[in-house]
């Protein structure tokens, strides 16, 4: 069953708006577009940390159970991502 939500939980970017990658997330969370942000549980946390943050002060919830290769292949890109946000 925790497959199957997770295997939904990635669905969901494949289906919906969204930005990718650090910057582009930032700006979308400081603009109060970002509905929900995933944050890979293998990338730098040093990167991560003020993103954690803005969501945290923004209410926005975080899902951060995936891989940067789950997350790029769910975006479906060639690459890793160490974040993703879905946008409202």
């Amino acid at each position: 069953m925790r497959m199957w939500g997770k295997y939904r939980v990635l669905e969901e970017l494949t289906v919906k708006s969204k930005v990718v990658g650090v910057k582009q997330s930032r700006r979308a969370i400081a603009q109060s577009q970002a509905s929900k942000a995933f944050l890979a549980c293998d990338a730098d946390p040093v990167l991560l940390e003020s993103l954690a943050k803005s969501c945290k002060e923004n209410n926005i919830p975080v899902e951060g159970d995936y891989t940067m290769a789950q997350l790029g292949a769910a975006c479906r890109i060639s690459v890793g991502a160490a974040v993703a946000v879905l946008l409202k």
